[in-house]
């Protein structure tokens, strides 16, 4: 009876083996799941930057302001009629005149 049982035992392992390591088995699948997840997680990003590059291109073939204003802060491009001024940001002490040291005359 004892033998019965230990060959019972053995075939109840033969059997469970491809269930847990075979080429289907459950790790693979859990694997598999853990895969599935991390695609999802990246497809998800990549279909928010999809997004907004379609509005981008939406809006350039639909708004000639958004094509002016790249034109102006990416090329610096300006109109004919208008006047550019640049203002530098800093120390505005550094920015003064220098007035030179006039030496004293010599009498």
């Amino acid at each position: 009876m004892r033998l019965l049982a230990i060959a019972l035992a053995a075939l109840v392992l033969l059997i469970q083996y491809p269930l847990w390591l075979g080429k289907g088995g459950m790790l693979r699948v859990w694997e598999m799941e853990r895969q599935i997840e991390i695609q999802r997680e990246v497809n998800g990003k990549l279909q928010m930057r999809n997004a907004a590059l379609d509005a981008e291109v939406r809006d350039l073939k639909q708004a000639l302001e958004a094509v002016e204003e790249r034109a102006r802060s990416e090329l610096g491009m300006i109109r004919k009629d208008e006047v550019f001024f640049q203002v530098l940001e800093g120390d505005p002490a550094a920015a003064r005149p220098v007035t030179p040291a006039v030496p004293p005359t010599a009498k």
